[in-house]
Order: structure tokens, then sequence, then C-alpha cells
């Protein structure tokens, strides 16, 4: 193939960007404006008929209609549903939306209530043994399965008693020595085969379950663990209930009815109400007292099918019931459970929730018996470990009963509670039941019955403990708040125990935050240091700690306060353990980054966070993890960002010299200092208006130094390449030229180390796309460099080419071609008189040779050199896997002769011909393309100075596929 010389076309730029800008059309604002709202007039629809319907519209003259309205002919498609809908049923839905919108809006149970299933977890987690436990397990039998269909139901009946009766007398298996996983796992078992039996419609085999399953919380001998037993029963009682009552209900829908949600016994049908009865006779034949009330209470909400009053009616006949119970802890248990049913099913009858309470008052006194005292001391249990476990039963009694109760009745409560000796427990459950605001208002008067407690059996402190919780939701008067802590803190600082003191000192850390200043906080700091820095308390007590550490960073938003807490620091060294200290700095970093919205230069902030950031940058080890070390390097980068001196730019890059040899381990932290530095550069050339003095030119030189050293340390190699190019462009704007060079020269050497894949989120993805794009940056800032007087001209083009050539690319792509056409337009715009761009007080090559013709030959030599590889790699792609390349490419070149090209000399005219039947040759050519090309040629023909166009265009004919 021959070798085509290339001859730039002379580019006017000025008349270029004239004949694009966009033409300017005058706009006359009127009422119509794209960005003006539409108004929408309200449509009066009129319905005549059932089937068809027909509607007026009337709208006030002047509006704009909505055009959306037009299509629905003004009517909305679920009115016209609404308009054809039963009158009776409409009635009676207003009737009843009425109704509920009168209801007294304390019989709803809320959001703001917290369920018990939200306290099922800690009970389990909190109350655990270590003891063997045994479990009664039901044998089944083949009485236990449905008679023949001939029975009689007299004799079905007299059957299913016979059934309970032998249950009751010994249809069960005794397992012993279980530790409290086999337990919990038997219990599961249970209660799949209650489900199993249910389903399997082996009713009384269900009901012999539960029975045997409520027997259980009569047992107390392992005493430590019933409240976690209570959780795990009742979950099969809630199961038996649930089942029991949508059987029922299955039961009351008929083929042509269905019952709805507010339903009353009237709508019951006899079959349901039969069956409902027949369950409630069942379990009144139960002989036993707790399995009776427990099974009778899970069904409670059944009574809704057979009376209007049954609820409200039985509810105080269990309470009654409960009575009967001579344990005291089963006793309140029995309560709890009861007033969890009565929440479900009857939030509204709170006189029943309140008589179950009062009864428990009465009976408060047996806890502190002598039967009680000697049940403890045959299983040797202290009365400090007994009393908590009265704590989750007590706490949802107080919850239920103070549940939006009015104030009056809490003080009440309240009143009864200090009335009774030894009250310890229930003063502990007030507080922790009722709501934050009654209890914040009351303190002192709480703080003076704490005094009144005795030690024994329920430790003061967890009082003070349980009094802090409520002052952390809610404010105490202004004037208790000082008296307050120093009561509550007198009492704190005395305890012995490091695991009682931190427990307490957790609360009272967020009061003091609150409500105190930076010296009522440093005090608190420093006393929770004296009581865990002996025999290395704090190592037991980390997760208190970061509790506190977080309560302080969170209420003091201002750091330069935070960090002048003389303790604050200290109070950090007692993290010694790596990985909680790390999780620490994280929160504090995480907290300055929300809150500091404006730059820093003060000492007492830099040094305390630079001394955190280098705590999580020295726990970065080779098994961290990428996303840890990105959290790091988001966290260190977001300090880093927010230090400013001002115009003191040599302090700031002292700070950027130091930061980059504490965080020397995190790439993306060495990437923003390189950043944050080339920009201080370009701050110093802002405020002295390109005009360096000698003080800030060797300024920004040593900016550009601190980056030409920075760079090597990186392991990314296209995070390299594009910090050169960075750098390089922020010395040039600095008229820093030399170091510009050696910018660009590395960048150059770089290009062969280049992978032929590399790592993109964790997936290995080919380096050519963004090799390509890397170096279409490049190219555009060596148009504006200026060649050294001593290496030759375009030595910069020269190397890049050869880096080019040497290269070895992938053999399926065309990449190389691509950069190569490229380079021929950057040589094309190298030839011009007057460049695209320049740099401010930088003379680029068109002002240094001014258009020379030693300069020009050269730059033509290197284009007729790129020419040729391009040539070549186009005719090795005649083969017939690689001609739709061939096309592609073919057309590619033609568009950059066409637009960089001086088509009046021949040879190359010919050659953009040639190109265009190659790119049209075997049919791959796009023909919409290709008749959009040669419209703008005939387009661009019109102009003055490309009239030669015209004859080209005659010479470009356009083939069909065949």
């Amino acid at each position: 193939m021959a070798v085509f010389p290339w001859h730039s076309r002379n580019r006017n730029y000025k008349a270029e960007f004239a004949t694009c800008r966009l033409e300017t059309v005058p706009l006359e604002f009127g009422d119509y404006h794209p960005l003006k709202p539409i108004t929408v007039t309200e449509s009066k629809t009129k319905k005549v008929s059932r089937k068809g319907s027909t509607s007026s519209t009337s709208s006030s003259s002047g509006s704009v209609v909505d055009p959306l309205s037009s299509v629905l002919d003004g009517t909305d498609p679920l009115s016209v549903f609404a308009a054809n809908a039963d009158p009776v049923a409409i009635a009676a839905v207003k009737d009843s939306s009425r109704k509920k919108g009168d209801r007294d809006q304390n019989s709803i149970v809320g959001l703001d209530f917290e369920p018990w299933t939200s306290k099922r977890g800690e009970i389990l987690a909190r109350y655990t043994t270590t003891e063997k436990l045994s479990i009664n397990l039901f044998m089944g039998s083949e009485k236990g399965r449905a008679g023949p269909a001939a029975f009689a139901v007299s004799e079905k009946v007299r059957t299913r008693l016979e059934e309970l009766d032998d249950f009751e007398e010994g249809s069960q298996k005794e397992l012993l020595n279980l530790t409290q996983q086999d337990y919990v796992n038997r219990i599961e078992e249970l209660n799949q085969s209650l489900k199993d039996a249910w389903a399997s419609d082996q009713k009384v085999k269900a009901l012999k379950i539960v029975i045997q399953c409520s027997k259980l919380l009569s047992d107390t001998s392992v005493i430590h663990f019933y409240p976690s037993k209570f959780v795990l029963i009742t979950d099969i009682l809630d199961t038996f209930g649930n089942l029991v009552y949508e059987r029922i209900l299955s039961m009351c829908v008929g083929d042509h009815s269905v019952l709805p949600g507010n339903f009353s016994p009237e709508n019951v049908n006899d079959t349901a109400r039969e069956t409902c009865l027949n369950w409630f006779f069942k379990i009144a034949s139960i002989r036993e007292l707790i399995p009776r009330f427990y099974v009778e209470a899970s069904i409670l909400k059944c009574n809704k099918f057979l009376s209007k009053m049954g609820i409200s009616e039985c509810l105080p006949r269990l309470t009654c019931m409960i009575r009967g119970i001579g344990d005291p802890l089963v006793s309140v248990y029995a309560r709890a459970y009861l007033c969890r049913v009565g929440m479900e099913v009857a939030p509204h009858l709170k006189e029943s929730l309140n008589k179950n309470f009062f009864d428990f008052l009465l009976t408060f006194k047996q806890i502190h018996g002598d039967t009680v005292q000697n049940h403890l001391a045959v299983q040797g249990v202290e009365l400090s470990s007994y009393l908590p476990l009265y704590s989750p039963a007590m706490d949802w009694i107080f919850q239920c009963i103070s549940y939006r109760a009015p104030e009056n009745l809490l003080t009440e409560m309240m009143e009864r509670c200090k009335k009774l000796g030894n009250n310890a427990l229930l003063l502990n459950s007030v507080m922790s039941a009722f709501r934050a605001e009654f209890i914040a208002t009351r303190s002192l008067d709480f703080i003076g019955m704490i005094k009144e407690c005795s030690e024994a059996g329920f430790p003061k402190h967890l009082l003070f403990r349980s009094l802090g919780l409520n002052l952390a939701l809610a404010d105490p008067p202004e004037g208790d708040r000082l008296q307050i802590l120093n009561e509550a803190w007198r009492v704190i600082t005395k305890l012995k125990n490091p695991q009682d003191y931190i427990d307490c000192a957790e609360v009272w850390a967020e009061y003091t935050c609150r409500h105190f200043t930076k010296r009522e906080v440093n005090t608190v700091l420093a006393d929770i240091i004296k009581h865990m820095t002996p025999d290395r308390a704090f190592e037991d007590s980390y997760p208190q700690l970061q509790s506190i550490i977080k309560k302080v960073i969170a209420h003091f938003h201002d750091f330069a306060v935070l960090f002048s807490v003389e303790k604050f620091l200290p109070f950090l060294d007692m993290f010694q353990k790596e990985s909680v200290r790390v999780e620490v700095c994280k929160c504090i970093m995480e907290l300055f980054i929300k809150h500091q919205h404006e730059p820093t230069k003060d000492p007492v902030i830099l040094n305390a966070l630079l001394h955190v950031c280098k705590t999580m940058h020295d726990s970065v080890n080779a098994l961290t993890l990428e996303d840890e070390k990105r959290t790091l390097a988001c966290l260190i980068n977001g300090f880093v960002k927010m230090v400013s001196f001002g115009r003191d730019f040599e302090q700031q890059l002292s700070f950027y010299v130091e930061a980059r040899s504490m965080f020397c381990n995190l790439e993306p932290v060495l990437v923003q200092l390189i950043h944050s530095v080339s920009r201080l550069a370009m701050e110093t050339r802002k405020v002295m208006k390109g005009n360096h003095s000698r003080k800030t030119a060797a300024f920004v030189r040593a900016c550009v130094a601190y980056c030409f050293i920075t760079i090597p340390s990186l392991v990314g190699i296209f995070t390299r390449l594009n910090l050169y190019l960075l750098a390089g462009q922020v010395a040039l704007a600095n008229q820093c030229l030399s170091q510009a060079d050696a910018f660009f020269k590395a960048a150059i050497s770089l290009i062969p180390e280049v992978p032929k894949t590399i790592n993109v989120d964790g997936k290995m993805r080919p380096s050519e796309p963004f090799l390509l794009e890397f170096l279409c940056n490049f190219f555009s800032t060596l148009l504006i460099v200026p060649d050294h007087p001593e290496h030759g001209v375009l030595f910069l083009v020269r190397e890049l080419l050869n880096v080019i050539q040497d290269y070895t690319w992938e053999d399926t792509s065309d990449d190389k071609i691509r950069i190569y056409t490229y380079v021929l337009h950057l040589l094309s715009a190298m030839s011009q008189e007057t460049y695209l761009y320049h740099v401010d007080k930088v003379d680029s090559n068109d002002s240094l040779y001014g258009g020379d013709s030693k300069f020009l030959a050269e730059n033509n030599k290197l284009c007729e050199m790129v020419m040729t590889q391009i040539l070549e790699h186009l005719r090795a792609l005649a083969k017939d896997e690689a001609l739709k390349r061939q096309s592609l490419l073919g057309l590619s070149f033609f568009n950059s002769i066409l637009a960089h090209g001086d088509l009046r000399n021949n040879r190359l005219n010919q050659l953009s011909v040639n190109l265009w039947h190659l790119a049209q040759r075997h049919g791959y050519a796009d023909t919409r393309t290709m008749v959009k090309t040669l419209e703008y040629i005939k387009k661009r023909s019109e102009q003055p100075d490309m009239t030669h166009l015209s004859e080209l265009a005659l010479r470009l004919p356009l083939q069909t596929r065949t």
C-alpha cells in the first residue's frame, strides 16, 4: 500500500465556534410557559342511569383544562363503582366508621406500647441455668384418635372425657437430667407436636399437650430458669389459643356470608357457638388449678363468639382464680399472662387489669414470708438472686396498667407502693413501667423512697439505675437537676463491685452530658477511670465504656470543648483491646465528620484527632479486609478535608507532610493528600493571580515535589497514571516546566507496566479501555506542553508513540489504531498557527515555533508514520472474520480525515474516497450513517472555503446491500 502524505486543514476556531453556536430566538412571554403549572378546574358530573352515563361539566372561563380529565370524561372511575354499590352497605360502613371514630382512644393499643415480643429475647438470654431440668412428655395412645363415624354424639363426648382422665392418670413419661438446651428443644418438639395433632384433627391430643405444658409452670425446682420457662410455655399456649380461635371463626363463614371484623355474638351460627362452648367445658373439667387457668386464659378471645360481655365477665373470675396459687413467683407470672392476654383481646377493660394489680399488692408481703424463705434455703438461693426473677412479670403488669393511664391513677399506685414495706422490687418495676415524664417530674420523691428502702434483697444501685434510665428519656425540673445528680452519684461512687458500678455510671453519664457542662462531665469521667483502672477491671466492661463514650461525643458537637475535657483522652486509653479501640475511634470520626461543618485549625482538635486517626491506621495489617480499609480511609480523608490553615499555606503543607508519614499504609489517604497538595498549589496560583514571587514559586515547587515523591508509593497502576497527569497539569499551570516534563515522562515510562487485566470492584476487567481513556486525556494536555530546548521537536509525543508501538495489544482489539487516530487529531491541532486553548503565562509550541517550516515538516513526518500504521492494520483486517471491524475502522478514519485533513490535496482526497468504498465493500456499513455523513459533506461544501467538498461528494456513492 502506497504512503499517503498528511496535510492538516487550517482551522479558524473562532469562526467555527460562531457557526456552531445555537441560534438565539427572541421569546415573547405570554400566558403560556412550559414551566407554568397547569390549572385544573373542578368538574361536576351528574349520573343519569346505572348502565350508561352522561356528564355535564362546567368550568370557569379562562382556566386551562387538565388533559387527563377529558379521557375520563370528568368522572373518577372509582366513584363509578361507589355509585353502583349497595346503599345499605354504604350506610353500614359509614355507621361503623362513625362508631370507630367515636371510640375512646384508650381502648386502642398504639405503637407506643412495647409488645411482649420485644421482651421475649431479653428474658431468654438473661435467665439461664446450668442445673439439670426435668420434663413430662405426653405418650400418645390409640385412644386419642377419632372414633368411627357411627358413634353417637354422647358416646364421643364420653370417650373424650375418658381420654382426658387417662392423661391425668399417667399417660406421660418423665425425662430427667436435661440441660437447658435439651429442655428448650423438648419444648419446641411439643409445640410442633401440638401443630401436627391439630392438623391431623386430633384435637383432644392437642389439648393434652397444652395441659401437660401448663403443668410445668407449677414447677419451681430450678428457680433461676423460671422466667425463661414461662416464655417458652406461653408460646405454646399462644399457638393453641390461635388455633382454637381460627377454627371456630372458620365455622362461622358460610357459603354466602363472611363474618365482619367487629362481629357480635348474633352473627355467630349455632355450630360455631356449640363448638366454642364445648372447648370451655373441656377446659373446665381440668382438675388442677394452674393448667385450668392457663388454658382458659389462652382461649379468652373465644368468649367473643358467646356473649358481648363474655370477656369482661371472665377476666375478674380468672383474676380471682390466681388467688388460689400459693407460690408468689408462680402467681405473679400467672398475673402477667392474664395482663398480656387482656391487653391483646380487651385493652379497654382496664378495671379488670387494675384489680389484678391491686390483688398482687395485697399478696406482695408473701415474698418476704417464712414459706418463701424456707423454700430458698432448701434450694440454696440468696434473696438478692431471687427477687430479680420477679422483674419481667412485674414490669409487664405495671406497663399494662400504666399504659395511657390518667395521672391520678399513677399517683395512687405510687402511694400504695410507698406504704408497703420492703418495696424496692415494687419501686423498681414502677420506674421501669411508668411513663418517663411521670418519673422525671417526681425524681426527688423517688430518690427519697429509694433512700428508705432496705438494702436486703434488692440493692439500691439498681433503683438508681432505673431512675437514670427514665431521666435519659425525660428531663426533670431544672432546679432539681444538680441535687438529683449529687444524690445519685453519692450512692454510685461508693459501689465496690466494678460491674455494678459501671452499669449505673453508664446510665447517669448520659444524664450528666444532657444537663451539665464539661466540668461535671470531666468529674464523672475521672471517677469512672478511678473505679475501672484497678485490676484492669475495664477489660470486662468494654460495652458499657463504649456506650459512655458514644453518649459523651453525641452531646458535645463542639470538638474544641470535647477535647478540652481533661479526662477524655485518658478515658480512651482504657480501651486496650485493639478491635474495641478502633471501633471507638471510628465512632469519634463519624461524629466529627457529621457535626463539624467548618474547616478547623484548632491545635487541640488536630492533635487529638491525629492520635485517633493514627490508632485506626495502625490497626491495618495483612489480614484486614478491603471493606474495612476503605471505611478507615474514608474517615481519615474526611478529617484531612476539614483541616484548613487559611492563608498559611506553608503550615498547611507541613500538615500534609506529617499526615503522609502517619497514614502511609492506606492508599486512598495518600491519594487524597496528593489531591489536597495539588489544590493547595492551585490556590497559591489563584492568590498570586499567576504571577509568582520567588517565595511562592519555591512553595509551588515544593508542592509539586511532594506529589512526585508520593505517587510512586501507590499500588494502583491507573491511580499513578492519572495522578502523574494531574500533577503535571498543576506544575504546568504554575510555570514549573521542567517538573511538568518529569511528570509526563514518568507517566509515559509507566505505560508498559499496565497489565492486561485489572481488578475493578472485585472483578477482573480488561485494561485497554481504561488505558484508551487515559491516553485521550494525556493527548489533550500534550497539545499545550512546550518542547524542551534540549530534547528536540515533539520529544514527548515521539516517546509516547514508541511506547504505544511496543505495547502488546490484544489481537482482537482495535484500540491501538483508535489511539493512532487520536494522535493524528493531536498532530493536526499542533500544526495550527494558533492553538485551541492555552495555559496562562505558558508559551506553547504555536508561540515558540510560530509556524516554522521545520516544525511543520517534523509534524507531517509523524502524521505519515501514524497513517502508515493505520493503513497497515486496515489491510491486515481483510479476512472474513474481521471484515466488520475493517468497515467500522475505515469509516472512523474517513471521518478523521474529513474533520482534520486538507482534502484539497489530491492524494489525501483519493485516500478518503478509497476509505469510503472500503467501509461499504462487504455490506457491513450502516446505510443510515453513510447517508447522514454524505449529507453533512454536502452541507459543509456550501461554506466559502469548503467548495472542494462538493467534488468529493460526487465521488462518494451510496451502495445498497445485495
